[in-house]
């Protein structure tokens, strides 16, 4: 099997190399793939130098079997016939074809049958912050049929992109020797400060982060009547999401219920004991596949509502992780032409 990446030399490029690394993903060959400014550059992968090529309009994708894209979505539409011509999977990290009817939003714990309808050969990630929301949610939906969610968002700055990370970094330095800082990715300062501005806002005066959550939610659950309203806020965190969600269900689910059907749930972890201080904290979830779950209550102003803290890395599994999960769930069930192979798949 023969696997590109594209936008190689990005947070989100560097961590697609460590999760295939990791996971053993049976690969034969990988191709890197970036702009004039990380063409040339070389990443290490199972012990070998691996050359970044520029990205062009040409016929580098005809023995690809698997592209995982991410290098912004005017990229991903401009490349987008170039790497599915030949046959190859295009499994996009952007905001290009997500809400497309004929494109599958996947998310493999909750609906990974949907990835093998995919009638333009692309399959989407979700965004961050809905990968790790629906992860937690799904069961509880599929068991009690949630009505509606209120969430608010605590993003980090990766989610940005390494200039995020470095803004932050180079901020704090500034201020610690009472400087001003240099505000240039962000509207306002975001060291020491939280953001409730992610994206552009719209005409109803949402940003785009959070009708991305809205209508991604209800197209992954597959369910017109989850209702969604969101407000996403960027704070000073180099790397995990966290969020404070609201539900309110069809039928009554105790606090207790809930935790069982999570504790079973495919990619969730439950940390939730308020007495020993136990919940999920975005350190701790860096660096981590898991989505955590905790500080699971009954919210007693309505008749059918749970409240829960849900933490994840949003570059691994609200991004890389999720795209291979995705590609192994293809593998898995031998949708990519690739004959006569053992395959260990790491769960």
């Amino acid at each position: 099997m023969k696997v590109a990446i594209v936008g190689a030399s990005g947070a989100v490029g560097q961590e697609f190399l460590r999760v295939l690394e990791e996971r053993n993903f049976p690969l034969d060959e990988l191709v890197l793939f970036g702009s004039t400014r990380s063409a040339g550059s070389k990443y290490k992968f199972r012990g070998k130098e691996i050359e970044v090529k520029l990205l062009q309009h040409n016929d580098d994708f005809k023995d690809i079997d698997i592209a995982f894209t991410s290098a912004g979505a005017g990229t991903s539409k401009e490349f987008a016939e170039d790497i599915t011509r030949y046959g190859a999977v295009m499994i996009d990290n952007s905001s290009a074809f997500r809400m497309d009817k004929d494109v599958p939003l996947v998310v493999p714990e909750c609906n990974a049958a949907d990835a093998l309808e995919r009638p333009r050969g692309i399959i989407a990630n979700p965004n961050c912050s809905t990968i790790q929301m629906v992860v937690a949610l799904k069961p509880l939906h599929d068991v009690a049929g949630i009505r509606r969610v209120v969430v608010s968002t605590y993003q980090a700055v990766s989610g940005s992109g390494q200039k995020g990370i470095s803004e932050l970094e180079t901020q704090v330095r500034q201020m610690f020797n009472l400087k001003e800082p240099e505000v240039n990715v962000y509207p306002h300062r975001i060291a020491f400060n939280c953001i409730p501005h992610i994206d552009v806002f719209l005409e109803n005066d949402y940003t785009k982060e959070e009708m991305k959550m809205v209508h991604e939610t209800v197209k992954i659950m597959r369910d017109p009547n989850v209702k969604v309203t969101a407000t996403c806020v960027r704070v000073p965190v180099f790397y995990g999401h966290s969020e404070s969600v609201n539900i309110e269900t069809e039928r009554k689910l105790s606090a207790k219920e809930a935790r069982a059907i999570l504790a079973q749930a495919p990619g969730v972890q439950v940390y939730d004991n308020p007495s020993e201080k136990m919940y999920p904290l975005a350190v701790d979830a860096a660096g981590e596949d898991a989505t955590y779950v905790g500080r699971i209550r009954e919210d007693d102003t309505i008749p059918n509502g749970l409240n829960m803290w849900i933490v994840a890395d949003n570059i691994r599994k609200g991004a890389a992780l999720n795209a291979v999960q995705i590609a192994e769930e293809l593998v898995r069930r031998d949708l990519l032409g690739v004959k006569d192979r053992t395959v260990f798949i790491k769960k």
